[in-house]
Order: C-alpha cells, then sequence, then structure tokens
C-alpha cells in the first residue's frame, strides 16, 4: 500500500521559512516557500532558505506550489528556490502581486506561471486534489488548503485566528466544520500563540486604538508596522483621514506593498492624500502622518535610520509621536528596544507595547486552537 509523506523544509521548531511537502506516489505538492530572517550571530547573513536538495533530486515528482497567504515568512524564499527547481505556483490574487513583484526583482517573472485561486478553486492533480477555504490573519486572500489523498486529507491551516469581528474576510467556519467531519488524515495547524491563554485580540480593536492615539498627537505622527499587514495599513490610512493629515510611505518594501496593494483595490486612499516624502516639510506637522519600515529594529530600514539620526529626509522633532504597531519577532527585542531608546532620546513621544491596543497578533491563542 502506498503511503503518505508529509515533511518540513522548513518552519518546524522555528519562526520563519515555512515550506511543507505532501508526497503520495510520484507527486509532491509544497505547501508555501518562506524566508526566515537570520539571528544576531549569523554576520554577513540577509536570509535563511529552506534546504530543497530533497526536492531537487525529486523535480519530476513536483507538481505545484500552493501558497497560503503572503507573508515574507511564506513566500519570500520563492525567487531563491526556484532558481533550483521548477514548478507552477497557487494562491490568492494578492499573495500572487507579492509574489510577482518579487519574480519581475529577479527577472524572473517570464519562467513562473502564476495561478489565482479562491474558496471555490479545486486543482485536481492525478493522485490528490487540493482545495482552499478562507482564513482570517493579518493580510488579505488568506487561506487554508484540504489535500485529498487516497489514504485521507491533508489539512494545511496556514497563518491565521479565529477574529469575530474581522477587517476583511471572515473565516469559513463551516466549510472548515465540513473537512473536519470527513476522513482527516492529519492537521497542520499554526500553533505560533498556542501557548498564549485566551483568545487573540481582534484587528478592529488595533483599528480603535490606532484612531484614539492619532486623534491626541499634536506634531507629526511616524507609524511603522509589517509592510505585509495591509489591514493595519488600511486602518492607518483610515485614521489619517479622519485627522485630515496627508500620508508619506517610506522604506522600501512598505512602497511596494502599498503599490500593489492600491492597484488591487486592498488599500483604498482619497485621491491627493498620499504625497512624497520629500514634501512633508511644505505642511504643518499636525497635517503629516508617516507609516513606515523598521518595526523589528532592522539595521537598515527607514526607522532605524530616522531614530539613529542618519535618514536624509526624515529628523525626529520634539513633538513627534512614534507608534510601533508591532510586536518584536523572537530575536529582535535587542534591535527594537535600541531603536526605541533611540527615538525617546531624540525627543519622540514613543507608543509601543500592548497597553494602548496598537498591535494585535494575526496568530490565534490558546482557546482558538
Amino acid at each position: 500500500m502506498s503511503k503518505v509523506k508529509i515533511f518540513g523544509m522548513g518552519g518546524l521548531g522555528e519562526i520563519g521559512k515555512n515550506m511543507y511537502c505532501v508526497e503520495y506516489e510520484d507527486e509532491i505538492i509544497i505547501i508555501d516557500c518562506g524566508v526566515k530572517f537570520p539571528e544576531n550571530e549569523m554576520f554577513g547573513i540577509d536570509l535563511v532558505i529552506p534546504d530543497v536538495s530533497y526536492l531537487i533530486e525529486n523535480q519530476h515528482k513536483i507538481k505545484a506550489m500552493l501558497l497560503t497567504h503572503g507573508h515574507e515568512d511564506h513566500i519570500g524564499a520563492i525567487p531563491y528556490v526556484l532558481k533550483q527547481i521548477k514548478t507552477p505556483i497557487y494562491g490568492g490574487r494578492l499573495t500572487l502581486g507579492l509574489v510577482k513583484a518579487k519574480l519581475e526583482e529577479h527577472r524572473m517573472q517570464s519562467e513562473v506561471d502564476l495561478y489565482p485561486v479562491g474558496e471555490e478553486t479545486e486543482i485536481q492533480f492525478e493522485q490528490m486534489k487540493a482545495t482552499f477555504f478562507r482564513t482570517n490573519h493579518s493580510i488579505p486572500d488568506s487561506f487554508g488548503i484540504a489535500l485529498d489523498t487516497p489514504e485521507g486529507t491533508v489539512v494545511h491551516t496556514g497563518d491565521f485566528k479565529f477574529d469575530m469581528t474581522p477587517v476583511g474576510s471572515s473565516t469559513e467556519y463551516a466549510k472548515i466544520a465540513r473537512i473536519g467531519s470527513g476522513d482527516v488524515l492529519a492537521l497542520l495547524s499554526d500553533s505560533t500563540n498556542s501557548e498564549r491563554p485566551g483568545f487573540t485580540m481582534s484587528e478592529r480593536a488595533v483599528g480603535e486604538g490606532i484612531n484614539d492615539v492619532v486623534a491626541k498627537a499634536k506634531g507629526r505622527i511616524i507609524l511603522a508596522t509589517f509592510a505585509s499587514n495591509v489591514h493595519r495599513l488600511q486602518q492607518v490610512v483610515d485614521a489619517a483621514g479622519a485627522q485630515n493629515r496627508k500620508v508619506a510611505v517610506i522604506g522600501r518594501s512598505m512602497e511596494k506593498v502599498f503599490m500593489i496593494g492600491q492597484e488591487l483595490g486592498y488599500i483604498q486612499m482619497p485621491e491627493g492624500m498620499q504625497i512624497d516624502i520629500k514634501t512633508v516639510d511644505n505642511y504643518a506637522d499636525n497635517q503629516i502622518l508617516i507609516i513606515c519600515t523598521g518595526s523589528q529594529g532592522e539595521p537598515m530600514a527607514a526607522l532605524t535610520r530616522i531614530a539613529s539620526g542618519s535618514h536624509r529626509t526624515v529628523q525626529i522633532y520634539p513633538d513627534d509621536t512614534v507608534i510601533i504597531s508591532a510586536s518584536p519577532i523572537p530575536g529582535n527585542t535587542i534591535n527594537v528596544s535600541r531603536t526605541i531608546d533611540k527615538l525617546f532620546r531624540a525627543g519622540a513621544n514613543v507608543i509601543h507595547g500592548s497597553v494602548f491596543d496598537i498591535h494585535a497578533s494575526g496568530h490565534g491563542s490558546s482557546e482558538e486552537l
């Protein structure tokens, strides 16, 4: 009797580098292909990617790469891995938009076939069949995957939380229940916050917290968050609009996500609201909100350079409010603390942590698992 093989190329026992494979006879289906950011002791290393030696040896078995969502730890390694193996890619519209931008950077866009999927999509392979169910995470177009094999169904949740007041699409609870009542062979579940008690705070509550901070700020606002957290970015834009502030965006990845998000309709902003960062001094301080990268204290990111006084356009003014709308990824705590310290020393009012409801995880806590 043939057996189903389930194995991880990364993402097990670590944060990042998510890449999993399901193999049955002469078919391999890949789920996600992410990067991991280096630990502090990894001098000279920019990114850590999965070891795909087994896939190179079994290239003839690879049928597809299925993507759950568009975060770096799930799609960031694609340009590097696809220089070693060949496979078509399936994913949500926003996910594929981000992947396409990466492939264009590496001049690979003509070498890879991209196929958009939705909650109704079914992909039939010779031995296996893939279906998708919509989940709620901190980025639109997040999906779980049910992979039917002759031995039962392998369910991969992707990253998720059960948000009862979501910003964006709701989780397909009924579809998940139907899959669960069937012949499930294995569940591969997001467990990032599995040891955190209770439920994860709703993203909508974060929007309310950001609204409150923006309404009370007297001078400029500089907000750092993950560039890929599109729901958060839209809520920041809405908060800025409510206070008649212009929005400037800095940081390469943030600029890219804003461009793709607006092209696909996931980020909506009134015409004339977004301004070039070079023109911020043409406006009063209480008319400006700057969205930037650097929430993880990355050495070359915008907020880190602003904090150290080395950014060529933006410096800290005494009445500035800096909002860090993110939690440090394990391994980044020291860098984040160093950035916060420099911002305080420069005279900014820094708002961070969970006290102000300015960040919520995209991962479910123990009661959601």
